[in-house]
């Protein structure tokens, strides 16, 4: 299996006219990136947000051959059975080309409170909603009765074919138990790769002790930046975006050449990183495609397929 790349389709991007992203999307076939991913927020410091499956449909809309990763979705503040009903529609009209990255939030306490959720139970409330929308997926009636929502013999249909990915973001040991519980694999952000590995490590004994016979692929969101003033620009967009400042982050977010960051990168993919989601800040969505590109070039190159790493490994 091949190191899978893909490109962050931000808000800018999905507020340009129709033909632009049309002409954009194609522009990202014709490099030969993988996907493109999404984010999600319902009302994220001081109203900023974007609906995670509404930009999702848009995006696959554009397209015949990408696929749209939700990276990731807060599915907690959302009641699972129309959560189920809004996937099946997707996969219907854009069958495997849909990944669903799930995450638990918390950076604005007051987006969960506004939606009723108190935010010491997102938790909770997000393995509860898994467990339903695995269910409410797979076709069967589902009944289900918890603290957090109630309902019974809901039935979604038709079930998603082929089965719609779930990867589970977060860095804490509740986050590795509900990968290995719920999860296709994780999706990590702002660790070292010594940290991803053992991490990834982690996840793979506890979907084993819980007898969950899958094989689990994991991925990394990574802020990224390019071109002029890179640094600056990257510095910038993320201390906008999350309020908090940018240097206890820098470490996990490289900026400079796409040969920079494919090193940077190649170093989670040792450690089994096989999907990069890169959120960039360039000189333009074009440059960023470019660059994008490029890093995808580079690493593939280096680790042209899992078979070919896997050989290497059994030589040393």
């Amino acid at each position: 299996m091949q190191v899978k790349v893909g490109i962050y389709t931000s808000p800018d991007f999905l507020s340009r006219p129709q033909e632009e992203r049309i002409a954009l999307v194609r522009m990202i076939e014709a490099a030969g990136i993988d996907h493109v991913f999404v984010g999600d927020h319902v009302s994220f410091h001081n109203g900023f947000g974007m609906d995670g499956l509404i930009d999702a449909a848009g995006l696959a809309a554009m397209s015949n051959s990408l696929s749209v990763m939700v990276g990731v979705y807060l599915l907690a503040l959302r009641h699972p059975v129309p959560v189920a009903r809004q996937l099946a529609s997707l996969a219907r009209s854009s069958p495997g080309r849909l990944v669903l990255g799930v995450g638990i939030g918390g950076e604005d306490a007051h987006e969960m409170e506004i939606c009723g959720l108190d935010p010491s139970k997102r938790g909770r409330a997000t393995n509860h909603a898994l467990s339903a929308v695995r269910q409410l997926l797979s076709g069967m009636p589902t009944t289900c009765r918890n603290a957090f929502f109630s309902f019974d013999n809901a039935l979604i249909l038709p079930a998603p074919e082929p089965p719609i990915p779930i990867m589970i973001g977060g860095r804490s040991p509740a986050a590795a138990r509900r990968t290995a519980e719920h999860g296709d694999g994780w999706l990590g952000i702002w660790c070292s790769p010594a940290r991803f590995g053992a991490f990834a490590e982690e996840v793979q004994a506890l979907a084993e002790s819980a007898g969950r016979a899958v094989h689990l692929q994991h991925g990394l969101q990574v802020w990224v930046g390019f071109g002029d003033s890179a640094r600056d620009r990257l510095a910038s967009t993320m201390q906008n975006m999350y309020q908090i400042p940018f240097e206890p982050f820098e470490k996990y977010s490289p900026y400079g050449t796409p040969e920079v960051v494919a090193e940077f990168l190649a170093a989670y993919v040792e450690q089994g990183a096989r999907t990069f989601n890169l959120a960039c800040c360039g000189d333009s969505f074009e440059h960023e495609i470019a660059c994008v590109a490029e890093v995808r070039r580079l690493l593939g190159r280096e680790f042209p397929t899992l078979s070919t790493m896997n050989e290497r490994s059994n030589r040393v």
